[in-house]
């Protein structure tokens, strides 16, 4: 298309010479059909006439097609107000690309990875500015940025893409040049490819379906943190403890929250403070679970015994104390030692805690009369999680225990726990087997009597991610 007839303003350029000489040319071909149509008629050398017709057609077509060849791209003659034409390096194709873009692709098409980072900068025009372009000199992609305004300054979070070859230090240096400081950086997953409110509203929908989410909706919520509950009457004592304020209470590294049950939840990292909008994020999470009250999922399973009893598989939670205290007085002193490590008498004032859905989960068997045959839990202590059994005398070595078990270490796998552990006697050969037949990485350590087995969930969860990337690239 020439200079004359490309678009201005986004319209294409039309000349009336042009639409006159094509009206002349319709009237004239209208005039030269009435005249065959008539001669022919008339049957005056009609086919004469055709012939003729025949023969100039494709003859003024032919002259038509030369004349455009020749004529069709000379420059204009006068200034049509058309856009001036792209250099040749800036022209789209691979014969207008410059050495230096091809570069730069090539280089982007390498190897990458995603890093977390977060930087403090001055709170005045420009110094975001910078960063971005002292980050776009390295060839680092920002996927997404998140900005926490702060009394003096702010804390911009960053997600990053970068070539492979680039390391965390160089990455953090360019950042301090560029004006950032007290700047945090580790490595990012495909999870953190989800942007900030669509994580928290999924994270929100988890806590309103299950009350024992909420402290792994908080973790993931404010990243690599460690989160304990302090009930407000500490287990087996009835001594009230001092709870947090209502409108909780940030110190730098340490946010506590007041719990729904009155206690409190504690959250903690030990490198990085948290900023007033992840504290008012925190307390948001936890008014939310405040509002919708004790609950958890009513789904159950059958599990149905060697010799063919059937036992109901379900959650349980505070509204099962009293069946729990039952099952307790059925168990035997050795049982219920094996499970507390300590004195008898005090059993039944932990249930309690370990029933609540802000400590944990806690699974059980039930027969079809309603009777608890067996409780196991999966609490949640700091950074770990620990596993808990405990099973009738008369219903033990039928299964029970190793099913629950086998449950709890997969929620604790979807909860995305790096390892559980069990505290145990060495004496306790059932609970030493049903880990082995875990089929899982173990590791035990033995300090007086007392037998602390850990199974590093990592590994498989790795295998997991491993599996699903290869299965992705082989579509």
């Amino acid at each position: 298309m020439s200079d004359v007839t490309r678009a201005r303003n986004g319209r294409p350029v039309r000349h009336w010479r042009r639409a006159v000489v094509g009206l002349a040319a319709l009237l004239a071909a209208a005039a030269v059909a009435d005249a065959v149509v008539g001669s022919t008629a008339r049957g005056t050398g009609g086919a004469v006439l055709l012939a003729v017709t025949a023969a100039v057609l494709p003859a003024a077509v032919g002259f038509h097609t030369w004349w455009t060849r020749r004529h069709g791209h000379a420059p204009p003659t006068s200034d049509t107000g058309a856009r001036p034409s792209l250099p040749a390096e800036r022209q789209a194709g691979p014969a207008g690309a410059g050495e230096a873009d091809v570069a730069d692709a090539g280089a982007m098409a390498g190897a990458t990875v995603l890093w977390r980072m977060r930087t403090t900068v001055k709170d005045e025009p420009g110094s975001l500015a910078a960063l971005c372009t002292a980050l776009a000199a390295h060839r680092v992609d920002i996927l997404s940025l998140q900005t926490h305004p702060l009394a003096e300054g702010t804390v911009d979070e960053f997600l990053l893409r970068a070539p492979e070859e680039l390391s965390a230090t160089e990455i953090s240096g360019s950042v301090s040049d560029a004006g950032g400081s007290e700047t945090w950086i580790e490595r990012g997953d495909a999870h953190d490819l989800v942007d900030a409110p669509t994580r928290v509203l999924g994270l929100a929908t988890r806590t309103a379906l299950d009350a024992a989410e909420l402290p792994l909706a908080l973790r993931q919520l404010l990243g690599r943190c460690t989160i304990r509950s302090l009930p407000a009457t500490a287990p087996g004592s009835g001594r009230v403890q001092e709870g947090a304020p209502v409108e909780g209470a940030l110190e730098g590294t340490v946010m506590r929250l007041r719990a729904p049950e009155g206690g409190t939840i504690t959250v903690e990292r030990p490198y990085l403070p948290f900023t007033p909008t992840e504290f008012a994020r925190a307390r948001a999470l936890v008014e939310l679970d405040t509002r919708l009250g004790p609950r958890i999922p009513r789904s159950q399973d059958v599990l149905t015994l060697p010799e063919g009893n059937d036992l109901t598989v379900r959650r349980a939670d505070a509204g099962d104390l009293r069946a729990a205290k039952a099952m307790h007085d059925r168990c035997s002193a050795r049982t219920l030692s094996m499970r507390y490590h300590g004195p008898v008498g005090d059993a039944d004032r932990y249930l309690k805690h370990l029933l609540s859905p802000r400590f944990g989960r806690t699974l059980a068997a039930q027969t079809t009369s309603g009777r608890l045959v067996g409780l196991g839990h999966l609490l949640w202590d700091g950074d770990e999680t620990e596993i808990a059994l405990l099973v009738e005398d008369e219903w033990q070595r039928r299964g029970i225990g190793s099913e629950l078990l086998r449950r709890l270490v997969a929620m604790a796998g979807d909860a995305g726990c790096a390892n559980v552990y069990v505290v145990t006697q060495s004496s306790n050969t059932g609970m030493v087997a049903a880990m082995r037949a875990l089929d899982l990485p173990l590791d035990y350590q033995v300090e007086e009597g007392t037998l602390v087995i850990t199974a590093r969930l990592d590994a498989v969860a790795a295998h997991r991610a491993e599996g699903a990337e290869g299965v992705r690239k082989g579509r």
